[in-house]
């Protein structure tokens, strides 16, 4: 199995949001829970637990918002 982009989950305090997903998406993000459960040996976290870092890793590879950011906008 390739590695998958999103590695173990940082314990941190998070802020309450609300948001809606289609469910196919929340079909997939319980996927992906699963799955990482199956690559990192641990037990499926709550498909809401991933929306943050897949959020946060997206940002990370994203050229232009980085480079948006470094301008100081």
């Amino acid at each position: 199995m390739t590695k998958l982009k999103l590695g173990p989950l940082a314990d941190d305090k998070p802020v309450k949001l609300a948001v809606e997903l289609p469910a196919p998406v929340h079909r997939d993000l319980q996927a992906y829970a699963a799955a990482l459960a199956a690559e990192t040996g641990g037990s499926p976290v709550p498909p809401e637990k991933l929306v943050a870092p897949m959020l946060a890793r997206f940002m990370e590879t994203d050229r232009a918002f980085r480079r948006h950011r470094a301008q100081g906008n």
